[in-house]
């Protein structure tokens, strides 16, 4: 079955090429289009200052990332993860971009991401299937019903989680009115996936009963309306009479 990894990244800056380097990588697993829960989360040390910019998007300070490891110690570890699979990525020339870069850091040994793994941009794909519209991670949310409400800074594992289920339901679809089962289809069974994992973030319904005097108000407009029937109302009719 299809092993897919869906990743996101924090940085220090927008330009590898001035020098900026990866902070955070957070990482989803799905195979089969199903959830594993065989995550990847990484903080590493870039060994240089973070921009204001990049701070306010994320909130991760050089000092929190103080004594975490380098990008050279997790290496290996970070590429055995996503070996072989098939990287979903929002934006993917900008992650890639800046994975490749910590790759030549550490030699031509290491290679690039594209080695390794095939790449699918979400980004590419939202701007295909809804041209002219805003396709970044909070506007695919609304549009897709998605509640990102806890999102007020951007983090990786977070993010990824939140595209983790932007990508199934855009990839899926509906063509059965059931979810999940064995007369769903994929699209359906992503779909079930997606509602469980929101239904566990929200706390319960509660449940507003309604009062004596309410009950009674609706059993007149009832009668009320059953009068103004000339054959009479069909609430009130018996399964006899139907």
């Amino acid at each position: 079955m299809t092993r897919q990894i869906v990743l996101d990244t924090e940085t220090t800056g927008l330009e590898p090429s001035e020098g900026h380097r990866i902070i955070e990588i957070g990482c989803v697993e799905m195979v089969g289009r199903r959830l594993t829960g065989n995550d990847c989360h990484l903080y590493i040390n870039p060994e240089r200052d973070i921009d204001d910019g990049a701070l306010e998007v994320h909130g991760i300070s050089r000092e929190f990332l103080a004594d975490k490891p380098t990008f050279r110690e997790v290496a290996d570890e970070f590429l055995a993860y996503i070996d072989g699979a098939e990287l979903v990525i929002h934006n993917a020339a900008f992650d890639v971009g800046f994975l490749n870069h910590e790759l030549r850091l550490l030699g031509a040994s290491h290679g690039r991401i594209e080695d390794r793994c095939t790449v699918l941009d979400t980004l590419a794909l939202a701007r295909n299937k809804h041209p002219g519209q805003k396709n970044n991670l909070d506007a695919l949310c609304r549009r897709y019903g998605i509640d990102n409400s806890h999102r007020e800074l951007h983090g990786a594992l977070l993010d990824a989680q939140i595209l983790a289920d932007v990508y199934l339901i855009m990839t899926g679809g509906q063509t059965r009115l059931s979810l999940g089962g064995s007369e769903a289809g994929a699209g359906g069974e992503a779909q079930a996936e997606v509602i469980r994992r929101l239904s566990a973030q929200r706390p319960p319904l509660t449940v507003v009963r309604a009062s004596a005097q309410e009950l009674a108000a609706h059993d007149a407009k009832l009668a009320a309306l059953g009068k103004a029937c000339e054959e009479g109302a069909l609430w009130t009719r018996s399964p006899a009479d139907a």
